[in-house]
């Protein structure tokens, strides 16, 4: 069966790639979108933040204006998987110190959104684990940008199985053909779909997100040698 669906989804691929653009994708590209420049010590990235999720784009917007992110660390780097940040505590942190705590004081309620999936170059919010935060709240500042790894249809399928079984129909996670094709060409991390708020997405700067994900880390997954961040929005 599983095997059948992926043959499926390959199949009907090119007709989703030949297919007009529709009206909410219109829509979209009519909307203003917000951006904001990551400058780091490894190099720069350009974010955009989706307005399907106004209450992470609104609250990452007033602290990139506050100043709040500058000087602070990325404090956590997996290759093949994510980059974290947005601890203020990371701005005077030595090197002993245990970073992940930190933040503005508040929590986001979850904008856990369909189709705003785990793709390479994700921006997505930080939150605590599910038994002590079953509402997946966000940490009020903390963010983490997706490296992940290439996922192919049989795999997608696989994960869809195990993800979806004995959830309710409005806590699924269903892959259209054009996301496996996204998972399939730049890879991601599927397998944390559904559980947190994706907010944005890198469009420049792919490289240093990998050149920061492949840094030498301690036993805590900090790197080695401090990469800061200084952000502004593009007006």
């Amino acid at each position: 069966m599983r095997g059948q669906r992926a043959f499926l989804i390959r199949c009907t691929m090119a007709l989703v790639l030949a297919m007009p653009i529709g009206v909410a994708a219109q829509q979209k590209a009519t909307e203003k979108v917000a951006l904001v420049v990551i400058n780091t010590t490894a190099g720069r990235m350009v974010v955009e933040l989706y307005n399907e999720t106004p209450l992470h784009r609104d609250n990452f917007l007033k602290l990139v204006r506050e100043g709040y992110y500058d000087s602070t660390l990325f404090h956590k780097a997996i290759p093949g998987f994510m980059i974290q940040g947005g601890d203020p505590d990371s701005r005077t942190a030595d090197h002993d110190t245990m970073l992940g705590n930190g933040g503005p004081g508040y929590t986001l309620p979850a904008e856990i959104k369909p189709g705003l999936y785990h793709r390479k170059g994700a921006l997505a919010a930080v939150r605590e684990p599910d038994q002590d935060n079953p509402e997946r709240r966000s940490n009020g500042s903390q963010f983490y940008l997706v490296q992940g790894r290439k996922w192919y249809a049989d795999d997608l399928a696989k994960l869809e199985d195990q993800r979806n079984e004995g959830r309710p129909d409005s806590l699924q996670v269903h892959y259209a053909p054009e996301d496996v094709r996204t998972y399939e060409l730049e890879g991601g991390a599927p397998h944390l779909d559904g559980n947190y708020t994706v907010f944005g997405q890198v469009l420049e700067g792919m490289d240093v997100l990998d050149r920061i994900a492949g840094l030498l880390c301690d036993g805590y997954d900090r790197p080695l040698t401090d990469v800061r961040m200084w952000m502004r929005v593009m007006e």
